[in-house]
C-alpha cells in the first residue's frame, strides 16, 4: 500500500484540519468511496466561488498537446499585458524551455528538496521556498528564466534510472502554487503531468482555473470527463475544455456535443496548424501563426469573460 496523504495536510486522525472524512482509517473500498464523498461535498461546500482567474492549471491526456498549449496561451497573454510565469511540472517532458526561445532550462526546484535532507538549516538560497506567501521576487534568479514578461520555471525532471517516483516533484507543485502570491497583472500557468495523478495528490485544489485540453480522440474525451469530476470534487468552480488539433468544423461540432453529453464544457478551441508541428518538431518558438491567434482568442475569453464559472 503506498503512502497515505492527507487531502487536508493532517498528520494523524483528529488533528487540526481534520474533518472526519475517514478516508485515513478506510479499510475496504465501500469504505474509501464514502469518505471520497464526504471529502467532495466538504470542498465544495467551503469553495471560493467567484474572483479572478490567476492560477490556471493545463491538464489532460498524453500527447495532447498541453505544453504547446501552455506555450501558445503564455504568449497570448503577454500579449494581452499580463506578466506570465510558467510552470512546467511534467517530469518527463524535456524541452519546454525551448518553446519560449529559451536556450538551456532553469536550475529544478527539485534541487532544493535534496538539500534539505542532509541539511540541518537551509542554504541562503533554499529560504524562499518555505516562505508562508512566495512572490516572483522571491525566488532567485538560477530557478527563474525571464524574457518580455514571461518567467518560466521547471520542477524537475526524471533524469536517472532508480531516481524514484514523481511523489516528491507533486510535492513541491502543491506548495509552490498554494503559496504562491501573484500581484494584480500577474498570472500562473502550469503544465501539469499527464493524466489525473496530480488530481490524487491534491496538486491542483488552489487554482483558480482547469482547463482541459482535448484531442479528437475518444480516450481524451473520457478523461476530460474525469478531470472535470475530479476538479469540481476539489471544490475547484472553473473547468473547461479547450480542443486541439482540430482538423475540420465537422470534427470541432463532433467533439463539443460528445463533451457536452458528458457535462464538459467547451471553451475553445485551437485547429490541427502545420506551422506549430513543425515548430514543436524542430524544439523552436511557434511563432505567429494560426493556431496562435485561436489560442489568443480563448485566452481573452477565460480571462475577461470567465469570472465566475465555465461550469454552470
Amino acid at each position: 500500500m503506498g503512502v497515505f496523504h492527507c487531502p487536508f495536510g493532517c498528520p494523524h486522525h483528529e488533528a487540526e484540519g481534520c474533518i472526519d472524512c475517514g478516508l485515513c482509517a478506510a479499510a475496504t473500498n465501500e469504505e474509501m468511496i464514502e469518505a471520497s464523498r464526504k471529502i467532495r461535498q466538504y470542498l465544495k461546500s467551503h469553495a471560493q466561488q467567484g474572483g479572478p482567474v490567476k492560477k490556471i492549471a493545463v491538464c489532460g491526456k498524453g500527447g495532447v498537446g498541453k505544453s504547446t498549449m501552455v506555450t501558445l496561451l503564455a504568449n497570448a497573454l503577454t500579449g494581452q499585458g499580463y506578466d506570465v510565469f510558467v510552470l512546467d511540472t511534467d517530469e518527463s517532458n524535456p524541452g519546454l524551455y525551448r518553446a519560449f526561445g529559451f536556450d538551456q532550462p532553469p536550475k529544478p526546484l527539485l534541487s532544493l528538496m535534496s538539500r534539505f535532507s542532509y541539511r540541518d538549516e537551509p542554504g541562503p538560497d533554499t529560504y524562499w521556498i518555505m516562505l508562508p506567501a512566495i512572490g516572483g521576487a522571491d525566488i532567485p534568479v538560477d530557478y527563474l528564466l525571464s524574457r518580455n514578461g514571461l518567467r518560466f520555471l521547471m520542477v524537475g525532471k526524471i533524469e536517472n534510472p532508480f531516481q524514484g517516483c514523481a511523489c516528491s516533484m507533486a510535492d513541491v507543485t502543491r506548495g509552490l502554487v498554494s503559496r504562491f502570491a501573484l500581484k494584480e497583472n500577474e498570472i500562473i500557468l502550469i503544465d501539469m503531468e499527464a493524466g489525473v495523478e496530480s488530481f490524487g495528490r491534491g496538486v491542483e485544489r488552489s487554482v483558480d482555473l482547469v482547463l482541459v485540453i482535448v484531442e479528437p480522440s475518444f480516450e481524451s474525451m473520457v478523461l476530460a470527463e474525469k478531470i472535470v469530476y475530479l476538479a469540481e470534487g476539489m471544490g475547484i468552480d472553473r473547468v473547461g475544455a479547450v480542443l486541439n488539433k482540430v482538423p475540420s468544423e465537422e470534427a470541432r461540432e463532433k467533439m463539443v456535443s460528445e463533451l457536452g453529453k458528458r457535462n464538459v464544457p467547451t471553451i475553445g478551441t485551437v485547429h490541427f496548424d502545420p506551422e506549430v508541428f513543425e515548430a514543436g518538431f524542430e524544439g523552436r518558438p511557434p511563432g505567429d501563426s494560426r493556431a496562435q491567434r485561436e489560442a489568443s482568442q480563448v485566452a481573452e475569453f477565460f480571462m475577461n469573460i470567465v469570472q465566475k464559472t465555465v461550469s454552470g
